[in-house]
Order: C-alpha cells, then sequence, then structure tokens
C-alpha cells in the first residue's frame, strides 16, 4: 500500500514538552508550555575558524553587511517574506554563507515551504559537512515531502554526526525515526526509537498511537490513524499499554494488555504484543501461551513461532524449540531471526556445521547485527575452528562498539543469561 503524504502535528499537547511535532522548529514548545521561535532554541552549525572563509564570513562586502543585517532584523521581527527576501539577496553575494542557508531554511520551515527549505538545509550541509542539524532538518523536510527513503538516510546521518546540545532536535528526529522504520516495516526498530521517548517522560496522542501501530505491526502513520479511523481504539489501547511498559509502569502496562488482550483477542498481532509484554516480564509461561493462541488465530505467524523457539532456547528445552524455529525458516527461509534462532538452537544440539550453516546465513543477511557473530564465535570454536572464532570475535566486538557509540540496539531477542554476549 502507498503511504500519502501526511504531517504530524503535536502542538496541541501544550502541557508537554511539543518537540515530537514535525514543526518543531516552526512552534516549539518549553516545560511550561510556552510557544517559542526556533530562532530563540535552535542555533546554526558553528563556523570554525578553519571554514570561516568558506562560509563568507572573511572580509565580507559592504552590501553583503546591509542585506546580511535587515535580514536578521526581519527575522527577529518575524517579518517572514521580507526576511526570505533579503537572505536570498544576501546569499546571491555570498553563496557560501552557512548561517544565512540555515536562517532562510528555518524561514522556509515556518512557511511550511518544504521543498525549498530542503534546499536550503540540503546547501548548509553541503557547506558544514561535519554538522548534524542540518541533514537532521533536510530529513524532516523530506519526511514531510514524502521523501522517505531519503527522510531516514539524512536523519540517520545527522544522528551519526551528532547534533550537540539540540536535545529538541534529537528527540524530533528520534521520533521521525520511528515513523520512518514503521512505514518500511521495521517494526522492531520504531518500536525501540518510540519507547526510548515514553521512558524518558514524553507523551502526546501522536507518539502513543504510533507505539501502537509499531506494536500492532500497522504501517501507517498516526496522522492516517484519525478519529474516524475503525481501529482507533485498538490501536490507542495497544499504544498506551506499550507507553505504561516503555516508562517501566509495569502494574499499568499489565492492566492494559491485559484488557487488549480481553477486548481484541483475535485481531492480528494482540496476543503476539501481549506475549512480547509478558516476556519483558520474564514469564515466559503466560508468554508462551499467548504465541501460542496468536499461531491458533493466525496459522502462518512467523514471528509468534520465532518468540516460542527463543522462549524454548532461554530454558534449554532445545528439541522442542528447533521444531518452532525450523518451521519458522520453512515458512519465512529470507528472515534472520528465524535462521539466528535455528543456529542458537543448533549449537546446543551439539550439531555445530549446521549451526554455522544458519548463522552465516543470518550475517548475510544483516551483517551488522553483533549477536550473529558472537554466535558463529561460539560455533566456530565448537567445530575448532580457531582462526574463524577469532574473526567472528573480531567483528563482534567492532559491531558492538559501533553500535553502542550510535545509540543502537538490537533487533534480535535477548540471550539466555548463560550466554549474554561479552566483548
Amino acid at each position: 500500500m502507498r503511504i500519502k503524504h501526511v504531517s504530524i502535528s503535536l502542538l496541541h499537547q501544550g502541557a508537554v514538552l511539543g518537540v515530537l511535532s514535525s514543526f518543531a522548529f516552526a512552534c516549539s514548545i518549553n516545560v511550561a508550555g510556552q510557544r517559542r521561535h526556533p530562532r530563540d532554541s535552535v542555533k546554526p552549525p558553528a563556523i570554525t575558524p578553519q571554514n570561516a572563509e568558506r562560509t563568507g564570513t572573511a572580509a565580507p562586502t559592504q552590501d553583503f553587511d546591509v542585506l546580511s543585517s535587515q535580514a536578521g532584523a526581519a527575522r527577529d521581527a518575524d517579518r517572514i517574506d521580507e526576511a526570505i527576501t533579503l537572505y536570498t539577496q544576501a546569499l546571491a553575494l555570498k553563496p557560501q554563507w552557512a548561517e544565512g542557508w540555515w536562517y532562510l531554511a528555518t524561514l522556509y520551515y515556518d512557511h511550511d515551504n518544504y521543498s525549498e527549505a530542503a534546499r536550503a538545509f540540503k546547501q548548509t550541509a553541503q557547506i558544514q559537512q561535519k554538522a548534524g542539524a542540518p541533514w537532521a532538518m533536510l530529513g524532516l523536510c523530506e519526511f514531510q515531502l514524502a521523501r522517505y527513503d531519503d527522510a531516514l538516510i539524512h536523519i540517520q546521518q545527522g544522528r551519526q554526526l551528532g547534533l550537540g546540545d539540540n536535545g529538541e532536535l534529537a528527540r524530533v528526529m528520534r521520533y521521525h525515526e520511528g515513523l520512518l522504520s514503521i512505514l518500511k516495516g521495521n517494526f522492531e526498530v520504531a518500536q525501540q526509537a518510540l519507547s526510548s521517548l515514553s521512558y524518558e517522560g514524553l507523551k502526546s496522542e501522536d507518539l502513543i498511537v504510533a507505539l501502537g501501530l509499531a506494536s500492532l505491526r500497522i504501517g501507517m502513520t498516526p496522522k492516517q490513524v484519525d478519529i474516524n479511523y475503525p481501529d482507533r481504539d485498538l490501536i490507542r489501547r495497544a499504544g498506551l499499554a506499550a507507553h505504561f511498559a516503555a516508562q517501566k509502569n509495569m502494574s499499568d502496562a499489565q492492566r492494559e494488555f491485559d484488557m487488549l488482550a480481553r477486548d481484541y483477542g483475535k485481531i492480528a498481532n494482540v496476543q503476539y504484543a501481549y506475549g512480547l509484554f509478558m516476556m519483558t516480564n520474564r514469564d515466559d509461561e503466560l508468554a508462551q501461551a499467548a504465541f501460542e493462541r496468536e499461531i491458533q488465530n493466525w496459522p502462518k505467524h512467523v514471528l509468534a513461532r520465532c518468540q516460542i523457539a527463543n522462549i524454548k532456547l532461554r530454558n534449554k528445552e532445545i528439541e522442542s524449540g528447533l521444531k518452532y524455529a525450523e518451521d519458522a525458516v520453512k515458512m519465512s527461509p529470507r528472515l534472520p531471526l528465524a535462521r539466528y534462532l535455528v543456529g542458537r538452537l543448533l549449537i546446543e544440539a551439539g550439531q555445530n556445521e549446521r549451526a554455522i550453516q544458519e548463522l552465516e546465513t543470518a550475517a548475510q543477511m544483516v551483517p551488522g547485527e553483533p549477536k550473529i557473530f558472537f554466535a558463529l564465535a561460539r560455533a566456530y570454536t565448537k567445530a575448532n575452528r580457531k582462526q574463524d572464532a577469532q574473526r567472528a570475535r573480531e567483528t563482534f566486538t567492532k559491531l558492538s562498539e559501533a553500535a553502542q557509540t550510535e545509540g543502537q540496539s538490537s533487533s534480535l531477542p535477548d540471550d539466555s543469561p548463560a550466554d549474554k554476549p561479552q566483548p
């Protein structure tokens, strides 16, 4: 299904930070609920002495001085059209003026002109290549323009380069990264990003609905789940349960999940979401029962089989776990999680060569996942392939350090306590 362009607005949530809005720079909200202009909270990328000449701050002309001063005054007075005209004229004189491109971009963003804002943010990013904020803002513009693949690339690029002390932009970025992951079908990644916002104390209607979409594995955006959407109550209640769980408010999360499973128990992925929650509480018995109900409702549910296999692995029920994992591989041979679990279970079963085959296949599918290489190191060691084991350990260490630096979590399930990966 093609997802049409939508805009996300959380500005009605004045009692909270409001930083999740796609209009965060047009109308940010502080802790007290007061609106403030983006120019009060978001500064242009720092200009260093090394690139001062490139950015046009060395020996400016008199005309440029006048235009840039007038542009700044118009911007401060919220005379947006006038400021845009003046910045455009100043940039015609000094095209490498990074600060000018930045402010021109934010003005277009204020004006909901995301196409021109994207062009200006891209100019800023190309001049200040080591600054993360312009790339992040470019990604947010591309989200508004429904250029979802480009948006995800540039938001992630902004995160990797770093945003300095722009905490609000970092949260806006994580929110949109979560939405983009939902649209791409990466629901686990989406839930991790969105749950981190709930854990930090953020709460809004759109965040809760987004969590519901991720939990129920529905590829939509919160804006599409309007008050007339038939399944809005289901999605919102799933999101509220996930929100409480992310906040570690387990009693309220348990209550919401119990009621969700009672009222919508036969809807796709409800029992699956309930089972995942029970796994976080280490209640494997109730979790497995929920996954089995999901399979009963939806016999082709591959992920429910994978989660049961993971429970069996954690509890050293290897033979029965292999059945579920191998069934999952047969049903979805291109699912890395299924291959990984078969490999892990085969290690425990002493079938090292088969385990290596499955894990190497999983590594080809997701070469950036550290846990697969940790498992491969174990399998190679048991097969007396010392050099391969050493290479796998080195790859695991490298990937783990990179994931920690970038703040990324694994999309694979937790290992059993005895096999918790360590560098």
